[in-house]
């Protein structure tokens, strides 16, 4: 939303106020609140026929700031609200300073001056420690918009005809950079774009996304979080270039400023606000596999396709039956085709006895089809979101006549639960958690007359998730919990895991993955995942290893696909050569298999902070590296392993290792950095090095699935190791079993905490050999 025609003119039919004064400050209980009328005030006589903008700013947490800007107070306040502090907020003493340099609010680290020149409209944000000035609200950048523009003050007694905007612009340094606002395709850096946040069915290759997260995270060290569910408009750079604005069609807006001062510190503080990711079960971790989309399948088809690959040696962890579970016309009807699965109960039992498989998904969403056993008596006990008239609101577009699950009245998140735990009796480990973005704003009413009907576009998927989570929860205790998930919004990271949605079957789509999960780790989001090799089309036999290679060093991994399989035989007419798609996905998925001793610490302590797993962006690692806050075709693994996917048919692949000493996994070969690298894989590796200064704790080789021991017959690589290197060791159930250390004397300290025959690489790790013929360093 542009509110100006360039530096002078201000956009046609549109009516723009500001603040122009800081005319009073006065002390409340948790800050300052400054009245600033729209024009400088210098008499008596100047107070009158004008506007006043409020802005409320008060100490909300050690390093954060709320800052809240009100035009008319009396606009009715309705909800619903982001679930802020669910863990209950800590407390903070705000105190309050006047000076030279103004009035001064101190929250903990951060801290907020008002210019003592009441004509001056200038508010800082800056460490407390005066050591780092973060972004500020100068003239003209708080202010409030019409449009149309009237032409009478007359004119705004009747408000119907008028849309009424609130806006603030905080200020972009030289070089700063914008990231994050959930998982958006396009440009990672978001300086010089114009930004809606509002939920949309849009796949991996536009400007909408599937999850948008009222965040953005800045290389200045702090970070910005709007609390409204509703849609907020950002130009970042894009109105005014040394500008972020953040407007909504509302008479307040509220954000809240996270000060670092590294972007870890950001994130953290950010979890504390909106809550921390929930721990998923270590099962999870392990490959999963789908029926795919619209493909035909029944029991046979299931049993084929593991067994396909156990033969091919893949250890396939949890079974997906995609939407053709249910009849056509009755999703989501909680209900098996009986045609083809006769005795679903039977079915997956046997699948788990077998062990061809440890866990089952099946595919759901909110919408509950005409057709379907479910319409009937979600309808008539009033389940469904109805019009205003009283009906039902229906459409036809996805399902024929589908309504939409009303989340705000109890008795219909019952119902839904008492449908999820049908599923769960008959043997359903798991829910994904499909669509949720398609929400009404227009002629709808929800059971809760509270709510705001444009505000629960967004907010829906909060509470969808939140009850399929809980209702797992509920069956399968705390952390046993994990959905595979579509749609998001602000707080949603609590309710794990997140997939990326639909993309192409392109090298170009699954850089558009990589950008994706990037911004939306940066979101405090720590699992994610993406459909190995592209959910539309058929991808070509070179993408598919490719993504195999990206998708199993993802937090979570799926192969899944729209119409056509994603088992690796029907990709290259099961080409059974050790760079075939099969012998491909066994050797990624035997690594992966060997990293979860790694992966399932690093996991506990991105709960724990609030961090990406994988996808972690560079810069939250590298931070002081200006080159990091521009990376976007590679990512870290946790704290030490970074991983460049490699998008070109030959193989080639062009990455950046920050300053330190660097380890190939594959090979040992170390590099220095800082630099640009060149490297030409076979489809058995890609770049991926090891960080200096790490213990790493490998599985042993050629255990099969994703729960095993970690420290069971384990190797304990060293990389360049110097005193006080650590590594946690857990098992796999989450429990911390001690720490491994190296002390003064260079000794591995915590032997002890190892079992069976287990040992220990000095420099990197036992190497294949034949890996030096297929890498090549160009």
């Amino acid at each position: 939303m542009k509110f100006r025609d360039g530096m002078w003119l201000t956009a046609e039919g549109m009516r723009v106020e500001y603040a122009e004064d800081v005319y009073n400050i006065t002390q409340t209980e948790k800050g300052l609140s400054l009245l600033c009328p729209t024009r400088k005030i210098f008499q008596r006589g100047d107070t009158l026929n004008l506007s006043t903008l409020t802005i409320d700013i008060e100490a909300a947490s050690d390093g954060i700031i709320s800052v809240e800007t009100t035009h008319w107070a009396g606009e009715a306040v309705k909800g619903p609200n982001f679930d802020l502090f669910p863990d209950g907020q800590p407390k903070i003493e705000p105190q309050i300073t006047q000076g030279v340099k103004g009035t001064t609010l101190n929250a903990g680290a951060l801290s907020a001056t008002i210019h003592p020149d009441q004509h001056t409209f200038d508010i800082r944000f800056h460490s407390t420690d005066g050591s780092k000035a973060l972004t500020s609200l100068l003239n003209r950048s708080v202010g409030l918009a019409y449009s149309p523009g009237p032409s009478n003050p007359m004119q705004t007694g009747d408000m119907r005809d008028f849309k009424h905007y609130i806006f603030t612009q905080t200020t972009l340094g030289i070089g700063e950079t914008v990231h994050g606002l959930g998982e958006r395709f396009g440009a990672f850096n978001k300086v010089g774009q114009s930004i809606s946040l509002w939920n949309a069915d849009g796949g991996t290759s536009s400007d909408q996304a599937y999850k948008n997260v009222s965040f953005w995270l800045s290389s200045r060290g702090y970070g910005i979080f709007i609390d409204t569910p509703g849609k907020v408009e950002l130009e970042i750079g894009s109105e005014r270039c040394s500008r972020v604005q953040t407007s909504v069609q509302a008479q307040r807006l509220k954000w809240y400023i996270i000060y670092g001062p590294t972007p870890k510190d950001v994130l953290r503080r950010y979890s504390i606000l909106t809550g921390k990711p929930g721990k998923v079960p270590s099962w999870s971790f392990g490959l999963w596999l789908s029926t795919s989309f619209t493909t035909n399948y029944d029991e046979a088809t299931v049993n084929s396709f593991l067994e396909g690959m156990k033969e091919r040696d893949t250890q396939v962890d949890v079974f997906h039956y995609d939407c053709f579970w249910m009849k056509a016309f009755t999703w989501t009807d909680f209900v098996f085709d009986s045609k083809r699965f006769p005795d679903p109960k039977a079915q997956i039992s046997r699948l788990k006895e077998s062990g061809l498989v440890k866990k089952v998904c099946v595919w759901i969403n909110p919408y509950i089809a005409q057709h379907g056993a479910a319409f009937k008596t979600a309808a008539e006990k009033g389940y469904l979101l109805k019009r205003k008239n009283g009906d039902v609101w229906q459409w036809d577009l996805w399902q024929a006549g589908m309504g939409l699950v009303d989340f705000t009245n109890p008795d219909a998140v019952k119902w839904y639960v008492d449908c999820l735990n049908g599923l769960f009796d008959k043997g359903v480990d798991c829910i994904k958690t499909d669509f949720g973005e398609r929400i009404p704003t227009l002629d709808v009413e929800w059971f809760d007359k509270s709510v705001d009907a444009h505000k629960m576009h967004n907010y829906y998927a909060f509470l969808y998730n939140k009850v399929v989570y809980e209702a797992l929860q509920a069956r399968y205790g705390t952390s046993e919990a994990v959905l595979f998930a579509r749609t998001a919004c602000a707080g949603t990271q609590r309710f794990p895991l997140v997939w990326g949605g639909d993309c192409e079957s392109t090298p170009e789509a699954m850089a558009e993955s990589v950008r994706g999960g990037l911004g939306l780790g940066l979101c405090g989001y720590a699992f994610w995942s993406n459909d190995i090799g592209g959910f539309e089309g058929y991808p070509a036999p070179w993408i598919y290893k490719r993504w195999v290679a990206f998708g199993l060093l993802c937090s979570h991994s799926r192969l899944h696909g729209s119409s056509s399989y994603r088992v690796p035989w029907t990709i290259d007419e099961d080409n059974k050569s050790e760079e075939g798609c099969s012998r491909t996905l066994a050797k990624w998925t035997a690594l992966k298999t060997r990293l979860m001793p790694y992966l399932y610490a690093q996991g506990a302590k991105a709960v724990e902070n609030g961090w990406p797993l994988s996808l972690r962006a560079m810069c939250l690692e590298f931070p002081e590296d200006r080159t990091a806050w521009y990376l976007d075709r590679q990512f870290m693994i946790g704290d030490s392993l970074l991983a460049a996917p490699i998008f070109d048919e030959s193989g080639e692949v062009e990455f950046y290792l920050p300053k330190g000493k660097w380890t190939s996994f594959f090979t040992d070969k170390i590099r220095d950095g800082p630099g640009w690298f060149k490297e030409k894989h076979g489809f058995g590796s890609l770049p991926l090095y090891v960080r200096e200064n790490t213990i790493l704790v490998l599985g042993k080789s050629g255990v099969k699935g994703a729960v095993y021991d970690y420290a069971q017959d384990v190797e304990v690589c060293l990389y360049q190791v110097t005193e006080g290197a650590s590594a946690e060791l857990v098992d796999n159930q989450g429990n911390t079993l001690g720490t491994l250390k190296i002390d003064p004397s260079g000794e591995l300290e915590g032997k002890g905490l190892l079992k069976g025959s287990w040992t220990t690489s000095d420099n990197g790790r036992e190497v294949d050999e034949l890996y030096s013929k297929t890498i090549e360093w160009l």
